[in-house]
C-alpha cells in the first residue's frame, strides 16, 4: 500500500480508504489508485483484513477421498457458501490421515465452522468439537453431541426401492451391507422391515460389505461361486450404495449373468456415478444440493446465534428407476 501511495502521490491512509471503498476520496483519486496498483501488480488481502477484524468467513469442510457423493455434496457447497459471503476450504480423510488430523487442518487456517462429511468420528469427539467451534454432520447421526444434523430419510428411501423390486415380482431380494457407512445401519433396518412387511422374512439375507467397489464385486463372487455350486442366484440386490453397485455389476458382466434380465441392481446415492455406467443404474437419489444448502445455512446460523439448539434436518430421497431394475426371470419369482 505503500509503493501504492507513494506512485500515486497521495497518503497510504488514503489508499486504504479507496481498497476498503470507503468515503473520503474524489473519483478521480479514486481511479488514479487503483491504476497505479494494477500497474504494480497490487491488490487487497481480504483474507488478512478479515483476520484482522477476528473473522475469516471461511467454512471448513472435511470430505473423504474416493467417496464419489462427496464431491456432489461439495459442489453445492461452494455456491451457497459463497451466496452467504463466505469461502470454503477442503480438507480430505484418506489412508494414512485421520479425520482428526484433516479437522485440525481446517481449524489450523482459521475456519469459522466446521462442516463434516459422513463423519466416522465418535460422540466425545463431536462433543469435545462443537465446543471449539461451530459445527454441522451432513449424513451421519452424531447421537448426543451438540452440533447440527443434515440427512436423508434412508428408511423411506430403502422402502421406494423394496417396494419397486417387489412389485416387480421379486422375492429372493439380497441386501449388500454398507458397514459402518454412513446411514448404513438405517438402511440395513429398513430393509429387514420391508421383508418383513412383504412377508419375505424367510428370504432375508445381508451380505457384510462396505461403501465400495470392491464390497460389490466381492457379492457378486461370492453369488456365482454360490451358484456353481447349485445354489440359485437372487433375483434382485440392493446394494449398499452406488459404488457397491457399480462393483456388483462389474462382476456380473464378466460372466454371462445379464442386468437386469438374470438379477436386478439397485445402488444407494444417485450420484454421478449412476449416470456413467453402462446399464443405468435404478438407484434412490439423495439431493446433494439440498443437503449441502442445509449443511451451510445451519453452520453460518450457528455463527450468528451460538446458542441454538441442535438442528435436524430430514430430506426426502426419490427413487430414480432406470435399466438396472426389472422383472425376475420367468419362474424364478
Amino acid at each position: 500500500m505503500a509503493d501504492v501511495a507513494a506512485k500515486a502521490g497521495v497518503s497510504r491512509a488514503l489508499v486504504s480508504i479507496v481498497f476498503r471503498d470507503q468515503p473520503g476520496a474524489s473519483e478521480e483519486t479514486r481511479q488514479r489508485v487503483l491504476r497505479v496498483a494494477d500497474e504494480i501488480g497490487y491488490s487487497p488481502d481480504s483474507a488478512a483484513r478479515l483476520l484482522a477484524r477476528g473473522r475469516s468467513r471461511t467454512l471448513g469442510v472435511m470430505f473423504t477421498v474416493h467417496q464419489i457423493f462427496h464431491t456432489d455434496l461439495i459442489a453445492g457447497i461452494y455456491p451457497e457458501a459463497e451466496r452467504l459471503g463466505y469461502d470454503v476450504l477442503l480438507s480430505a480423510a484418506a489412508e494414512g490421515r485421520s479425520e482428526a488430523k484433516a479437522v485440525e487442518a481446517l481449524l489450523s487456517h482459521r475456519c469459522e465452522a466446521l462442516i463434516l462429511l459422513a463423519s466416522d468420528a465418535e460422540t466425545p469427539y463431536l462433543d469435545e468439537l462443537a465446543h471449539r467451534t461451530a459445527a454441522v454432520s451432513v449424513g451421519r447421526r452424531a447421537t448426543g453431541a451438540p452440533v447440527d444434523f443434515v440427512h436423508s430419510a434412508e428408511g423411506r428411501g430403502v422402502r421406494q426401492a423394496m417396494d419397486h423390486l417387489v412389485e416387480l415380482g421379486h422375492r429372493r431380494i439380497v441386501h449388500i451391507d454398507g458397514g459402518r457407512g454412513p446411514g448404513s445401519a438405517e438402511r440395513r433396518r429398513a430393509y429387514r422391515a420391508a421383508m418383513r412387511r412383504h412377508g419375505l422374512e424367510s428370504e432375508v439375507r445381508v451380505i457384510p460389505g462396505d461403501h465400495t467397489e470392491q464390497s460389490g464385486i466381492e457379492t457378486g463372487r461370492l453369488l456365482l461361486d454360490e451358484r456353481d455350486r447349485g445354489q440359485p442366484l437372487p433375483t434382485a440386490v440392493l446394494a449398499a450404495n452406488d459404488r457397491s453397485a457399480m462393483g456388483l455389476l462389474m462382476a456380473l458382466t464378466r460372466v454371462d449373468v445379464e442386468v437386469p434380465r438374470d438379477l436386478s441392481v439397485v445402488g444407494y446415492d444417485d450420484s454421478h456415478l449412476s449416470h456413467l455406467m453402462p446399464i443405468g443404474l435404478t438407484t434412490v437419489r439423495q439431493d446433494a444440493v439440498l443437503l449441502a444448502e442445509h449443511a451451510v445455512r445451519f453452520a453460518v446460523e450457528r455463527l450468528e446465534n451460538p446458542e441454538l439448539a441442535p438442528r435436524e434436518a430430514v430430506l426426502e430421497p426419490k427413487l430414480v428407476v432406470r435399466a438396472s431394475s426389472g422383472p425376475p426371470p420367468e419362474g424364478a419369482g
